[in-house]
């Protein structure tokens, strides 16, 4: 998938996102034709819809578990343990009506809470525990998406593909298996507008990484047991930064404003190779895997065959041993947190001052990978969105002066804004907006 498909600018007006995506929505549904508007993973998932035979007019999603049964379901589902978390980070203090819901990975909604009134009017549409909200079964709707293509995903209004679910919005991601990778449901906001924003997407993304930490903590704790890996996956022995480290060693990659990412592990630190660095990051963006072809493309390389990419990750697992890295597909064998990750957690939990100094610059800012520039301008919306719209006066000066900001208009209009028009910072940031024809 292309993470470009995800990143319409929230700037643009609502009502407008609105309107093209419901005429866009009925020439498709008329006609079979796409228009240039539509975003890629909507338009790809209309056409997926289709196919599936959903009708976007008389369509409702299989209410396929009730009663006992769905309750011995939902109790034997290793993200059981998640739901107190879940409930704490995003219905405890929400500051708006909204409904969580989680499903398992066939799409059926285990858990659906929240907003009493919100809850009554989504069973209007079946929006309910029990029943099947896979793309296959509901046409395009963020659970549904973010299952299909194993990504975070915002579906925005008009974009849903059956007419009954277009007055809501949402945003969801995947929920894996700390330990295995394993695809195990998806975790999802569904309401207003808002929540296809990407804050909301940010604070999905973030509750879902917890989530998974959260398994992963029980297990070391002896509470849940730790599954086996497959047997097809023999972990060989480390080599390099990574030798000795044990399975739940914490390892870390820096990429905010570095050309070369920093692999850490278990005190130890080893700087990456500019094209490990990016593979290493997509990786580490899509747990359960890419296909050699699909990293390729990410990467762009100008011989991006099967080939290629396999002389690059042999390269990878000798300079980083055998029990990092697995094949068909290529993923990650260990949780390997980012940088990016630490700027959207705080973002999540409303620290903007330290999101703020933890940006210590943009996404491996040379990196001409696809992937790589479509994660580094993500990041960037979403930093500008947040921060912009929700920072106190300090912390927006404190970003106006950060070198990577500091000729960004979105910035220093936010800046501007908050300062004291009688204070000498004010005429210092009309300056250099000025000079930047603004």
């Amino acid at each position: 998938m292309s993470r470009a498909g995800n990143a319409w600018s929230w700037e643009t007006d609502r009502d407008d996102v609105r309107r093209d995506a419901a005429l866009a929505h009925e020439r498709f549904t008329d006609s079979g034709r796409l228009g240039a508007g539509v975003r890629p993973v909507v338009g790809e998932s209309w056409r997926r819809s289709a196919l599936h035979g959903v009708d976007p007019d008389l369509t409702l999603p299989r209410l396929e578990l009730t009663g006992p049964a769905l309750h011995d379901h939902r109790d034997a589902h290793p993200l059981a343990v998640t739901m107190p978390l879940l409930r704490r980070l995003l219905l405890d203090g929400a500051p708006g009506p909204q409904i969580l819901a989680v499903g398992d990975v066939s799409g059926r909604l285990l858990w659906v809470e929240g907003d009493h009134g919100l809850r009554t009017r989504a069973e209007e549409m079946r929006f309910v525990e029990g029943a099947n909200w896979h793309e296959r079964s509901a046409g395009t709707n963020a659970p549904g998406v973010a299952l299909t293509l194993d990504h975070e995903v915002r579906v925005f209004a008009s974009e849903h593909y059956s007419r009954g679910a277009q007055r809501w919005s949402c945003s969801a991601a995947p929920l894996h298996d700390p330990d295995t990778g394993a695809l195990l449901g998806v975790l999802d906001l569904t309401g207003g507008d808002h929540l296809a924003s990407p804050q909301a997407l940010a604070l999905v993304r973030t509750a879902a990484a917890a989530a998974e930490m959260e398994i992963r903590a029980r297990r070391l704790g002896g509470l849940t047991p730790t599954p086996s890996r497959p047997s097809a996956i023999a972990p060989g022995a480390a080599a390099a930064a990574v030798a000795g480290a044990g399975p739940h060693t914490p390892v870390r990659l820096r990429v905010l404003g570095r050309d070369q990412g920093l692999l850490e592990v278990d005190g130890r630190s080893l700087e990456l190779s500019t094209r490990h660095s990016e593979i290493l990051l997509l990786l580490a963006h899509h747990p359960r895997g890419l296909a050699g072809d699909t990293l390729g493309a990410l990467l762009h390389e100008r011989d991006a065959s099967p080939v290629t990419i396999r002389a690059e990750m042999s390269r990878m697992r000798r300079l980083l041993g055998m029990d990092l890295i697995a094949s068909r597909p290529y993923r990650l064998l260990r949780h390997v947190g980012t940088d990016v990750d630490d700027v959207r957690r705080h973002l999540a939990e409303g620290d903007y001052r330290r999101a703020v100094n933890v940006y210590e610059g943009h996404v491996l800012p040379r990196s001409e990978a696809p992937g790589v520039v479509e994660a580094r301008h993500e990041l960037q919306a979403e930093v500008c969105e947040v921060v912009a719209s929700r920072a106190d006066a300090p912390t927006l000066l404190a970003w106006s002066e950060q070198p990577e900001w500091r000729e960004d208009p979105r910035v220093l209009t936010a800046a501007l804004r908050a300062t004291d028009p009688a204070s000498p910072r004010h005429d210092t940031l009309r300056v250099r907006l000025h000079r930047l024809g603004r």
